[in-house]
């Protein structure tokens, strides 16, 4: 972590969550917000004081959190499913495919602590699948937002988009890297850094650090495009075609299994519509062990450096 140790203030995103839905809650008596027992983890102290009537604590019972969404939903609330991404995806997945996604309830589903964020309380809370279960199926929006300002656009966002949706927050601080006043659009890229040798694509955690990747290959005369692509489900087929063609080269940063999520998602559309060499950085299809979640970033190969040096190598397949 070195390369990124500068000192530049750190964003928790539960915290842009938990701001922007109290706004939200205050112009509009629908929405409501419920959790399994994470009212702490998941910031909700602040929307408890201010509206105890419209928070519903159903304990540790995720396939419950997940049907009581639905049945508020069905009764015209907006209601915001918030637990630990890993319980929230892992345990109920057959109640947001049946309850939400078949039944195309408008239920907010807020995967808190997604990725590596619980990093010390090992495997059992490290939340690596969530994207491809999601991803797979129909109905659902898959958003992870790069920092606290996306966050706060992409809640607002959810509540006036009318269908299911799940926004993936980490508990882990990252910089802001979009302005004050960013409209968040479903299935649109932000392009933060032009480039034309390689582009690197990232959402969530690893947005930053692509960038920082990118600064570090300037350096070495090759200049990296960065997109941040938020929005797994739908994702921008066409800011990744241009890319491909203009760059020559991808390489993805997630923090998930590189099976079935970001990288999986990009690749898709680059074997459909614009073959290059590709190169997708995550989880290589195990167990993330104990370590916090900076120190298993890393040791997946996704520190600025490691993404320098992949990006390099991925640049040489190009010639």
């Amino acid at each position: 972590m070195n390369a990124i140790a500068e000192k530049v203030k750190l964003f928790d995103c539960r915290d842009a969550f938990t701001e922007t839905l109290e706004a939200l809650a205050t112009e509009d008596t629908n929405v409501v917000a419920v959790c399994n027992d994470s009212v702490g983890s998941s910031k909700l102290t602040g929307f408890r004081d201010r509206f105890p009537e419209r928070l519903i604590n159903v304990g540790i019972a995720e396939q419950t959190l997940v049907g009581v969404g639905a049945g508020l939903a069905n009764g015209g609330k907006i209601p915001f499913v918030c637990g630990a991404a890993c319980f929230l995806t892992g345990r109920s997945l057959e109640q947001i495919k049946a309850d939400v996604a078949y039944s195309n309830t408008n239920v907010k589903l807020i995967g808190i602590s997604s990725g590596m964020a619980y990093g010390e309380l090992g495997p059992t809370h490290h939340s690596t699948e969530d994207f491809a279960w999601l991803r797979a199926i129909p109905n659902i929006a898959v958003v992870a937002p790069c920092d606290n300002v996306e966050t706060a656009a992409a809640v607002a966002f959810a509540a006036a988009f009318e269908g299911p949706i799940f926004l993936r927050l980490s508990r882990v601080g990252v910089p802001q890297l979009l302005p004050d006043g960013h409209t968040f659009e479903l299935g649109k890229a932000n392009l933060l850094r032009d480039g034309s040798d390689v582009t690197l694509i990232a959402n969530g955690t690893l947005t930053h650090r692509a960038l920082k990747a990118a600064e570090l290959l300037a350096a070495k005369g090759i200049e990296a495009r960065v997109l941040n692509m938020a929005s797994v489900r739908p994702i921008d087929e066409q800011a990744i075609i241009k890319a491909a063609k203009e760059t020559g080269a991808i390489l993805t940063c997630e923090e998930h299994t590189i099976f079935g999520g970001l990288g999986s998602a990009v690749a898709e559309v680059v074997v459909d519509h614009a073959p290059v060499p590709m190169k997708r950085l995550g989880v290589p299809g195990t167990f993330p062990p104990t370590g916090s979640a900076n120190f298993l970033l890393d040791e997946f190969g996704m520190s600025p450096d490691g993404i320098a040096t992949t990006a390099t190598a991925l640049v040489q397949r190009k010639s």
